[in-house]
């Protein structure tokens, strides 16, 4: 967890409630354990856990955080200790059927133990805690309280009122109540605060509420107290427990798939309907502060993270809720012209403003899958971006990492896919443009490889990560991103070739896909104790630095990604090696931390307190990872990938296979010998070693 610069007058806090203002704020590790919120709209608040205490809160929508950290301090034996510094953090998921989530805190001195269980009132914007401090020597408890409000660290106003410490800044307010009542003091302080107060008894039910004002804050906190704690949670737990009877069976892994459905479920706005944040994190605390509301993390809607989100709720058997989801796409994120924003808000104010093909073309699969061929559908949103893509790809401002332009297979795939399901949104509503989108999805079809595969006089080509023009072959270099290191564009490789099995534009036994695959297994795979995973591409620098200290944005080193775990299981189901399928969902299952919570990143080595295979502090849960297990072990039980769009299946990998089947499958290369060869060339780029 990033450290807090500002220092508490800890003595006062055995005896009173203080408050506190310090220096910069810095938004808390992004490796979240555990994340909660009802099922109910009325409840528009979302709590975050990590490293034993309670990190952002979120309201009243999923794009406003306002609260950096909450957790407990001991006055014991001549000194004050921290639930952070002090404690060895346990987690425990008390009910498998509900976002309940217990922290267990046991001193490294031995002498106490803290039980803290989170839930939020469905009925309102609180968050509950009951706490239970069990001590072998006299101690005093205090809450330590880190509100920043509206998604900035240094505007807030805070002060006691009665027995509750409140703060605002602008139409947010908080208002932190004890059952057992604080310590009665006044005070007052504004910019980076802190508020703490001594707890009177040792076991009772903190209430954590939020309004527009300070009065309704408090009086929504009361509220939650009166029903009181298991009156709560029973009503909490009921309405996960009656979401999570409509989920489907699978054979393996039920516990971890329930609780990727859930965590889904909780992602989605409660405002602005069918929008799915990234994560509830900002990974490596977003920078050098959290002074400013200008920063979204991972806490904004992306469209190819929702588009992955809606198909692990199709293959669910959830089409409601994908229908949803794609509503929010075309309806609040699309422009005026067709295309999608890099990211957004909540409520659809766009973010980034780098242009993404893929991010136009995946809602155009999704339609197709989703059967949404109605005349408003096609004329308001399916064909102006089809439009779009003609217009203006194959190329791409950003690849689907968000750092390069150029010709991406990945972004050349969505563009073929989702032009040729536009296609068939066009010839259902009788419009002839859809020929013209199959003719620009043949071409690209076609000339895929001319675009992107890298040949020599040795081979016959591998699938490069992306190149800046139409030419593999120029000898182009590539800056990384985030880093100072140039290298030729011939030599960075990632797996993205792949998404033209996926989206069915290529056979999982075609050639060149086969000996990519080698290539990639030689350059960025890794075995880790869960299983293999891989990188997002050699060299990557989005990531910790060497030495494992938070990601500064000039030296990282990129790490590896759970999902791509998951695609390459997907692409095994293809190839008909189910067995290989099931051991990669196996190893997402793994990466899980205690709280089932799947990250964006594990680490690819041991070193000072991290170990291969776990979290980094990426963002976690990270939505596309917990969306790509859920797809994964749904395609697994239906022994295909849900996914795959059978027109384009029908249309690239069909008549390819009849030809085959027509011509006789002859053997004509040497793998291993030119496979030996590549690797020469790559063996000073492989991995991103320390």
């Amino acid at each position: 967890m990033t450290r807090m610069t500002r220092i508490i007058l800890v003595i006062a806090v055995v005896s009173h409630t203080v408050m506190a203002q310090g220096g910069d704020a810095h938004w808390p590790t992004a490796a979240k354990n555990g994340f909660g919120t009802s099922t109910t709209l009325a409840s528009k608040i979302w709590f975050t856990l990590a490293n034993g205490v309670m990190t952002e809160v979120f309201f009243p929508t999923l794009d406003v955080p306002n609260v950096q950290m909450l957790q407990l301090h001991i006055a014991t034996g001549g000194r004050v200790e921290t639930e952070t510094d002090d404690t060895f953090h346990r987690l425990e998921v008390p009910n498998p059927s509900s976002l309940t989530f217990r922290q267990v805190n046991s001193a490294k001195s031995g002498q106490y133990t803290i039980t803290k269980t989170y839930i939020t009132d469905p009925r309102s914007s609180t968050v509950l805690i009951d706490l239970n401090f069990d001590s072998k020597a006299p101690a005093q408890l205090s809450v330590y309280y880190d509100p920043s409000l509206n998604n900035s660290g240094m505007h807030d106003s805070a002060w006691t009122e009665n027995d509750a410490l409140v703060a605002i800044d602008g139409n947010k307010a908080s208002a932190l109540i004890p059952s057992c009542g604080f310590a009665e003091v006044t005070g007052r302080a504004t910019g980076n605060v802190i508020q703490s107060g001594t707890l009177k008894q040792n076991q009772c039910t903190l209430a954590l509420g939020f309004g527009s004002t300070v009065a309704q804050a408090v009086s929504t906190a009361r509220a939650s107290l009166a029903r009181g704690f298991q009156a709560t949670r029973l009503e909490y737990e009921a309405g996960w427990a009656s979401y999570v009877s409509r989920l489907p069976h699978v054979t393996k892994h039920q516990q971890q798939f329930n609780m990727a459905a859930m965590v889904l479920a909780g992602l989605e706005d409660k405002t602005f309907r069918g929008a799915v944040i990234a994560s509830p994190s900002t990974p490596w605390g977003g920078g050098p502060n959290a002074n400013e509301p200008t920063v979204s993390g991972y806490h904004a809607v992306w469209s190819r993270d929702l588009y992955h989100v809606a198909t692990a709720f199709d293959a669910m058997g959830d089409r409601a809720t994908a229908n949803r989801l794609l509503d929010y796409l075309f309806n609040v994120q699309q422009k005026s012209d067709g295309s999608f924003p890099q990211n957004s808000w909540v409520d659809g104010r766009p973010i980034g403003g780098g242009l993404q093909m893929d991010q136009l073309a995946l809602p155009l699969v999704l339609a197709y899958q989703l059967e949404r061929s109605d005349r408003r559908t096609w004329l308001k949103h399916v064909k102006p971006a089809a439009d779009f893509i003609v217009q203006h790809g194959p190329g791409t401002g950003q690849d689907r990492w968000e750092e390069k332009p150029g010709y991406s297979p990945a972004t050349i795939a969505a563009e073929i896919a989702g032009l040729v399901c536009a296609a068939e949104i066009a010839r259902i509503n009788g419009d002839l443009i859809g020929k013209e989108y199959l003719k620009t999805a043949d071409n690209w079809a076609r000339n895929v490889e001319r675009w992107t595969v890298t040949k020599s006089e040795h081979d016959s080509g591998y699938y490069l990560r992306i190149t800046e023009n139409d030419n593999p072959n120029d000898s182009a270099t590539m800056e990384i991103n985030s880093s100072s290191r140039v290298v030729d564009e011939r030599r960075i490789l990632d797996a993205g070739f792949l998404e033209l099995v996926r989206l069915g534009i290529k056979d999982p036994r075609d050639r060149l896909v086969v000996e990519s695959l080698k290539l990639i297994d030689q350059l960025i795979k890794v075995e880790t104790p869960a299983g293999d995973a891989w990188y997002r591409y050699n060299h990557d620098a989005y990531g910790e630095t060497p030495t494992g200290a938070n990601y500064d944005g000039r030296n990282g080193v990129g790490r590896l990604w759970t999902l791509l775990t998951g695609e390459r299981g997907e692409y095994e189901l293809a190839a008909g090696d189910a067995r290989s399928a099931r051991k990669r969902l196996d190893t997402l299952a793994a990466f899980a931390n205690d709280g089932l919570m799947i990250p964006e990143q594990v680490w690819d080595q041991n070193g000072p307190g991290f170990r291969v295979g776990t979290g980094t502090g990426s963002a976690t849960p990270l939505a596309w990872s917990m969306a790509q297990f859920i797809r994964l072990a749904m395609s697994i039980e239906k022994g295909k990938n849900l996914e795959t769009p059978r027109v384009v299946v029908e249309r690239y990998i069909s008549p390819a296979k009849a030809q085959r089947r027509k011509e006789g499958r002859k053997e004509t290369v040497n793998l291993t010998l030119r496979l030996s060869l590549r690797l020469c060339a790559f063996a000073p780029l492989r991995g991103n070693a320390f």
